[in-house]
């Protein structure tokens, strides 16, 4: 569980605020970023069924500084290539509250270069 702070409790309350809008069907599934300091971790989610399709993280591939705009961007290419592999073309963003700036900008750039999209 993560710990409750006042700032991850406000960025929780932004997540369920867009997860009332944004949910992923099979032909469309979920893009899901969650980043903490030492890795940047993306899930793509069929929410129809509660299934992730596919999945990557800086921990994943064994990056040696998960926490940084590099590491986010290799995570954003991986994905990429992984849902093409899994024949999804396209997503739905959902950045999880978080600003859309820094590392989740950088994972989202790179998926949309790898053919992501969205």
């Amino acid at each position: 569980m993560l710990k409750k702070t006042k700032k991850n409790e406000e960025r929780l309350r932004r997540h369920a605020r867009v997860r009332r809008i944004v949910s992923g069907t099979p032909e469309c599934p979920r893009l899901n970023v969650f980043r903490s300091n030492k890795h940047i971790y993306a899930q793509v989610i069929d929410d129809s069924t509660g299934k992730t399709l596919c999945a990557s993280s800086s921990e994943l591939l064994k990056l040696e500084n998960g926490g940084n705009i590099e590491a986010a961007k290799k995570v954003g290419e991986d994905i990429a290539k992984r849902c093409k592999d899994a024949k999804i073309e396209s997503v739905k963003f959902d950045r999880g509250g978080y600003v859309y700036h820094g590392r989740v900008q950088a994972l989202a750039d790179a998926a949309r270069e790898g053919g992501l999209k969205f």
